[in-house]
């Protein structure tokens, strides 16, 4: 075999090799799907959600460690149904919208931990605080359709959020998660 031929073949192999290496793109049902949040004030549960944010999302179950995603998050259009809260949450003390009007979460890839269980490795910016997360979810499929559910547990003070005397955890609990349910297709 020539070296010109030997050369074709060895690239028409690496080009059939390649969309198996990519991982699937997945477009995000926003109206079917959740980015919400939970935490407690006085020792009392409360959660919240996003009701504007973005998704862009490259996965493939059988090859996760190719994917990638980035999450923008209207950190304004988060409600709990609570006047309070909800008039407080893009205030100085806690959101900042003004100066911070997004977080940012962005998985450079994905483990699989075993059955339909696997990990976003990545990181999580709020407040224009970036911090490495990984976080756990579910995902399962039907068809071309796919169905993602997972919970990061944070410390709020972590990324600025509770600032002056909402710092000290005595109201406003430290611990939050981020909720995620997620519905798309490929």
């Amino acid at each position: 075999m020539t070296f010109i031929r030997m050369t074709a073949v060895a690239l028409a192999c690496l080009l059939a090799a390649a969309p198996s290496a990519m991982a699937a793109t997945w477009t995000v049902d926003t109206a079917k799907s959740s980015l919400g949040f939970a935490g407690s004030q006085s020792g009392t549960p409360f959660e919240g959600h996003f009701g504007k944010w973005q998704a862009q999302i490259d996965f493939d179950p059988a090859n996760p460690a190719s994917g990638h995603a980035v999450v923008t998050i209207d950190m304004g259009s988060a409600v709990t149904g609570d006047p309070q809260k909800d008039q407080s949450l893009p205030q100085s003390d806690w959101f900042n919208v003004k100066s911070f009007p997004q977080a940012t979460f962005e998985a450079t890839s994905f483990r699989a931990r075993g059955g339909n269980a696997y990990e976003a490795v990545g990181s999580l910016s709020i407040r224009g605080i970036k911090k490495d997360v990984v976080l756990p979810f579910t995902f399962e499929t039907e068809g071309s359709s796919g169905h993602a559910k997972g919970r990061l547990e944070l410390l709020r003070t972590d990324y600025g959020v509770g600032q002056g005397e909402w710092s000290s955890g005595q109201m406003v609990g430290l611990s939050v998660a981020v909720i995620v349910d997620l519905r798309a297709s490929k």
